[in-house]
Protein backbone atom coordinates (compact mmCIF):
# COMPACT_ATOMS: atom_id res chain seq x y z
CA UNK A 1 0.00 0.00 0.00
CA UNK A 2 2.94 2.49 1.02
CA UNK A 3 4.58 1.91 -2.39
CA UNK A 4 1.70 2.28 -4.32
CA UNK A 5 0.91 5.42 -2.67
CA UNK A 6 4.69 6.97 -2.79
CA UNK A 7 4.54 6.03 -6.86
CA UNK A 8 1.51 7.39 -7.51
CA UNK A 9 2.63 10.78 -5.47
CA UNK A 10 6.25 10.53 -7.81
CA UNK A 11 4.08 10.65 -10.86
CA UNK A 12 1.81 13.64 -9.93
CA UNK A 13 4.42 15.30 -8.70
CA UNK A 14 6.77 14.58 -12.15
CA UNK A 15 3.19 15.07 -14.56
CA UNK A 16 2.93 18.64 -12.25
CA UNK A 17 6.74 19.89 -12.98
CA UNK A 18 6.53 18.65 -16.74
CA UNK A 19 9.43 16.88 -18.91
CA UNK A 20 11.51 19.94 -21.03
CA UNK A 21 9.51 18.90 -24.36
CA UNK A 22 6.25 19.93 -23.08
CA UNK A 23 7.34 22.84 -21.10
CA UNK A 24 9.06 23.82 -24.37
CA UNK A 25 5.56 23.03 -26.45
CA UNK A 26 4.10 25.57 -23.63
CA UNK A 27 6.57 28.41 -23.62
CA UNK A 28 6.63 28.55 -27.47
CA UNK A 29 2.53 28.63 -27.91
CA UNK A 30 3.10 31.28 -24.84
CA UNK A 31 5.59 33.22 -27.18
CA UNK A 32 3.45 32.79 -30.49
CA UNK A 33 0.56 34.68 -28.59
CA UNK A 34 2.88 37.27 -27.36
CA UNK A 35 3.98 38.01 -30.62
CA UNK A 36 -0.01 37.92 -32.13
CA UNK A 37 -0.92 39.89 -29.59
CA UNK A 38 2.19 42.63 -30.16
CA UNK A 39 0.82 43.00 -33.52
CA UNK A 40 -2.51 43.48 -32.56
CA UNK A 41 -2.66 45.85 -29.75
CA UNK A 42 -0.67 48.02 -31.82
CA UNK A 43 -3.49 47.85 -34.86
CA UNK A 44 -5.99 48.22 -31.82
CA UNK A 45 -4.30 51.88 -30.48
CA UNK A 46 -5.12 55.23 -31.23
CA UNK A 47 -4.77 58.34 -29.64
CA UNK A 48 -7.73 58.12 -27.19
CA UNK A 49 -7.87 53.59 -26.34
CA UNK A 50 -5.01 51.64 -26.02
CA UNK A 51 -5.28 48.01 -26.11
CA UNK A 52 -2.64 45.52 -24.40
CA UNK A 53 -2.29 41.93 -23.67
CA UNK A 54 -0.40 40.76 -20.74
CA UNK A 55 0.53 36.87 -20.51
CA UNK A 56 1.24 34.43 -17.89
CA UNK A 57 1.30 30.43 -17.06
CA UNK A 58 2.59 28.13 -15.11
CA UNK A 59 5.65 29.85 -13.54
CA UNK A 60 6.48 33.31 -11.65
CA UNK A 61 6.69 35.42 -14.50
CA UNK A 62 4.51 38.29 -17.01
CA UNK A 63 5.21 38.00 -20.56
CA UNK A 64 6.26 41.93 -20.40
CA UNK A 65 8.02 43.63 -18.00
CA UNK A 66 7.08 47.42 -19.47
CA UNK A 67 3.88 48.77 -20.79
CA UNK A 68 3.11 51.75 -22.33
CA UNK A 69 0.39 54.03 -22.43
CA UNK A 70 -0.73 57.75 -22.98
CA UNK A 71 -2.04 60.24 -20.00
CA UNK A 72 -5.69 59.94 -19.90
CA UNK A 73 -6.17 57.00 -22.65
CA UNK A 74 -8.67 54.89 -22.02
CA UNK A 75 -7.00 51.71 -21.89
CA UNK A 76 -7.89 48.01 -22.34
CA UNK A 77 -6.05 44.90 -20.42
CA UNK A 78 -6.52 41.39 -20.79
CA UNK A 79 -4.39 39.08 -18.92
CA UNK A 80 -4.03 35.74 -19.96
CA UNK A 81 -3.03 32.53 -17.72
CA UNK A 82 -1.53 29.71 -20.53
CA UNK A 83 -1.14 27.36 -18.07
CA UNK A 84 -3.21 24.62 -16.79
CA UNK A 85 -2.91 24.65 -12.97
CA UNK A 86 -5.73 25.84 -11.05
CA UNK A 87 -5.95 29.41 -9.45
CA UNK A 88 -5.75 27.76 -5.89
CA UNK A 89 -1.84 26.53 -6.56
CA UNK A 90 -0.60 28.75 -9.48
CA UNK A 91 -3.45 31.83 -9.28
CA UNK A 92 -2.37 35.00 -11.11
CA UNK A 93 -3.60 38.19 -11.24
CA UNK A 94 -2.65 42.38 -12.50
CA UNK A 95 -2.51 44.98 -9.45
CA UNK A 96 -1.57 48.28 -10.52
CA UNK A 97 -0.22 50.27 -7.56
CA UNK A 98 -0.11 53.92 -6.61
CA UNK A 99 3.22 55.28 -7.47
CA UNK A 100 5.24 55.19 -4.17
CA UNK A 101 3.52 52.54 -2.64
CA UNK A 102 5.99 49.79 -1.02
CA UNK A 103 5.21 46.84 -2.19
CA UNK A 104 6.59 44.16 -0.25
CA UNK A 105 4.43 46.08 2.77
CA UNK A 106 1.62 45.59 0.36
CA UNK A 107 2.30 42.11 -0.66
CA UNK A 108 2.30 41.34 3.66
CA UNK A 109 -1.40 43.02 3.52
CA UNK A 110 -2.70 41.06 0.99
CA UNK A 111 -1.71 37.49 1.77
CA UNK A 112 -4.34 38.47 4.76
CA UNK A 113 -6.75 39.14 1.90
CA UNK A 114 -7.42 35.49 0.71
CA UNK A 115 -11.44 35.99 0.65
CA UNK A 116 -11.05 38.99 -1.43
CA UNK A 117 -8.47 37.41 -4.22
CA UNK A 118 -5.37 38.84 -2.38
CA UNK A 119 -6.58 42.31 -2.84
CA UNK A 120 -6.76 44.47 0.62
CA UNK A 121 -10.47 45.65 0.87
CA UNK A 122 -10.15 49.68 0.47
CA UNK A 123 -6.58 49.49 0.13
CA UNK A 124 -5.91 52.76 -1.24
CA UNK A 125 -2.60 51.60 -2.94
CA UNK A 126 -4.29 49.87 -5.57
CA UNK A 127 -5.41 52.06 -8.94
CA UNK A 128 -6.98 49.01 -10.92
CA UNK A 129 -6.43 44.96 -10.74
CA UNK A 130 -7.96 42.31 -12.24
CA UNK A 131 -10.15 39.25 -11.30
CA UNK A 132 -7.20 36.17 -9.86
CA UNK A 133 -6.96 33.79 -12.47
CA UNK A 134 -6.03 30.43 -13.16
CA UNK A 135 -4.86 27.70 -15.98
CA UNK A 136 -7.32 28.62 -19.07
CA UNK A 137 -9.15 31.94 -17.82
CA UNK A 138 -8.54 35.62 -18.65
CA UNK A 139 -9.72 38.71 -16.92
CA UNK A 140 -10.29 41.64 -19.18
CA UNK A 141 -10.41 44.98 -17.25
CA UNK A 142 -10.66 48.75 -18.73
CA UNK A 143 -9.60 51.58 -16.84
CA UNK A 144 -8.01 55.65 -17.66
CA UNK A 145 -4.39 55.62 -17.63
CA UNK A 146 -3.32 58.03 -15.07
CA UNK A 147 -1.16 61.21 -14.76
CA UNK A 148 2.10 61.09 -16.60
CA UNK A 149 4.77 58.83 -14.59
CA UNK A 150 5.91 55.48 -13.72
CA UNK A 151 3.60 52.67 -11.74
CA UNK A 152 4.58 49.63 -10.91
CA UNK A 153 2.47 46.46 -11.52
CA UNK A 154 2.46 43.32 -9.28
CA UNK A 155 0.70 39.58 -8.92
CA UNK A 156 -0.80 39.71 -5.20
CA UNK A 157 -0.89 36.04 -4.98
CA UNK A 158 1.40 34.71 -1.69
CA UNK A 159 5.03 34.82 -2.83
CA UNK A 160 4.39 35.57 -6.58
CA UNK A 161 5.46 39.65 -6.19
CA UNK A 162 8.91 39.31 -5.72
CA UNK A 163 9.03 37.80 -9.44
CA UNK A 164 5.98 38.89 -10.74
CA UNK A 165 6.39 42.87 -11.40
CA UNK A 166 6.42 45.15 -14.21
CA UNK A 167 6.12 49.31 -15.12
CA UNK A 168 3.33 50.81 -16.63
CA UNK A 169 4.89 53.79 -17.76
CA UNK A 170 2.34 56.43 -18.36
CA UNK A 171 3.53 59.21 -21.10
Amino acid sequence: MKTSIITLTFAFLFFQCGGTSSSNVNQEETTDAVETSSVSSNDASSADEVTLVLNTGDALEYDKSELRVKEGQSVTLTLNHNGQMAKEAMGHNFVLLKTGTDIPTFANEALDARENEYIPEGSEQVIVHTKLIGGGESDTITFEAPPKGTYDYICSFPGHYSLMQGKLIVE
